[in-house]
């Protein structure tokens, strides 16, 4: 019986396993549509009382998943402790808790379970681009925490520059270098929400700069990972492993 659990739920070939993961698949996403009507408030009673019933058979469902997935899991502590395993616990634990009054909804955590579609892929080259992936991402970890730290350091550096040119022009919006940080984010990742600008000449000439470096922000991640990936590809190649067709 463990066996044929096992084939339904973590089956990946032709047999019930495809079914029962595009059946969790459209489960994650008729959750998350109910959760986000739930939040009209002009819902109809009839509505909120058919959404109410809706969350109540979705989590029955996520339980019996989960109680499943441990059953068919050949080492159910690492499943439980896993990523997926907490994931899938937390989809329907936080139900659970407001029965006993426990304030807590994590119901969006319940997107995170759409990683699991990713199984729905069955042609070579998706599994393949992954795991090239992830190994360009390997590769660029160094470099991407020294470009991380660096990046930190003149979010720093643009926050008490704006504070020493605008605190004295605008000093609600300036008020001190923790105050400028939200305008040193929205600058340097170039969205400009418009909320907070300079006014003075000089307060003018830094952000111009500081918007220059921010392109640069933007450019040197996709240029670490372009890196990455040429260099997993040259190392599939040097394994001898065709590469996918287009």
């Amino acid at each position: 019986m463990r066996d044929n659990i096992r084939d339904i739920v973590e089956g990946s070939g032709p047999g019930s396993g495809r079914w029962f993961d595009k059946c969790v698949f459209f489960l994650i996403i008729a959750s998350l549509v109910a959760m986000s009507l739930s939040t009209l408030h002009q819902l109809p009673p009839a509505w909120r009382a058919a959404l109410a019933v809706c969350e109540i058979v979705i989590v029955v469902l996520f339980t019996i998943e989960y109680v499943l997935r441990i059953v068919a899991a050949e080492h159910k502590w690492s499943y439980v402790r896993s990523f997926y395993g907490i994931v899938d616990l937390v989809a329907f634990l936080p139900f659970y808790l407001s029965l006993l009054s426990v304030g807590i909804d994590l119901r969006a955590v319940r997107g995170l379970r759409l990683l699991r579609v990713f199984r729905l892929f069955e042609m070579a080259r998706y599994s393949t681009a992954v795991t090239r992936l992830a190994t360009a991402v390997k590769y660029a970890r160094n470099e991407a925490l020294v470009f991380l730290f660096a990046t930190l350091v003149l979010l720093y550096i643009a926050a008490l520059g704006i504070h020493h040119f605008e605190h004295e022009a605008q000093p609600e919006k300036f008020e001190s270098v923790f105050h400028s940080l939200w305008w040193a984010v929205v600058t340097l990742t170039t969205v400009g929400y418009g909320d907070a600008y300079p006014v003075t000449v000089g307060g003018r000439i830094f952000t111009f700069i500081i918007l220059i470096c921010g392109m640069g922000i933007v450019a040197v991640p996709a240029g670490l990972v372009a890196t990455g990936m040429s260099r997993a590809v040259d190392d599939e190649r040097r394994a001898g492993r065709p590469e996918p067709e287009s």
